[in-house]
């Protein structure tokens, strides 16, 4: 059996990695007694997937890692024994049966994710909202987007869902997973450089939640991760 277990990060602990928030949920399985399975050989270690690592600085609502079970455990348990082993920062907000197909991996099936920004340093001008509008209604926007590997020009403007000004903050909704990934700083430099706005001001991301695309080859339809899966009930027969 596979679950899926969603969680939120915030405060102080925005400024810790990937590597430590994946060594911190290991301690974690290991005091809230969570049959998690194990890889086989000389080295095992806990066969756990996270959907799509959180920057440093960053603050989330709907982040996911999937696990692999060795028997049944109800949801409402186990997310109230991580809970209390947990610490002030990282909450398990829910645990969830998935898919035993490997295809159906939060890492696999990741295709959006939404954002809340706000600045968190300086000033944005008093017609921002308007530069902003001006920005999003380009048809295009190349940017030379940089990998580890090398660099290409990309259209960023296909790869923002939706946008939308809300109050003094900017929700986007960008396309996320292997095929595309679209970063919101990477959105935020460039409205900054077409502005012509002071690059010394800095914004602050907030992640809302990631999807799954539920289309096939039609028009985008986005699901939470959390939605494809299903609360594991112990009063009922739980197939393994």
């Amino acid at each position: 059996m596979k679950a899926r277990i969603k969680f939120r990060k915030y405060g102080a602990l925005r400024f810790i990695g990937h590597l430590d928030v994946m060594r911190f949920f290991q301690k974690v399985m290991r005091r809230a007694e969570i049959p998690i399975a194990f890889t086989g050989g000389y080295s095992p270690h806990m066969i756990m997937s996270f959907a799509s690592p959180l920057g440093i600085g960053l603050t989330s609502d709907g982040e996911y890692f999937d696990i692999e079970l060795t028997e049944a455990i109800d949801s409402k348990t186990a997310v109230k024994r991580m809970n209390e082993v947990s610490i002030e920062g990282i909450e398990i907000i829910s645990f969830r049966k998935i898919p035993d197909d490997k295809k159906q991996t939060g890492m696999t099936i990741l295709a959006g994710a939404d954002y809340l920004v706000s600045v968190r340093k300086g000033a944005l001008p008093s017609d921002w909202k308007e530069q902003f509008s001006k920005f999003m209604s380009q048809p295009e926007i190349q940017v030379i987007k940089q990998t580890k590997r090398s660099e290409r020009m990309v259209d960023i403007r296909a790869l923002i869902d939706s946008w939308e000004i809300r109050d003094e903050q900017i929700y986007l909704l960008l396309a996320a997973g292997s095929s595309e990934n679209l970063k919101p700083d990477l959105v935020m430099e460039t409205f900054l450089k077409y502005a012509n706005i002071s690059d010394d001001v800095r914004f602050f991301y907030h992640r809302l939640e990631m999807y799954a695309d539920e289309s096939g080859n039609g028009e985008r339809k986005l699901i939470p991760l959390e939605n494809l899966g299903e609360e594991i009930c112990m009063n009922s027969k739980t197939d393994l």
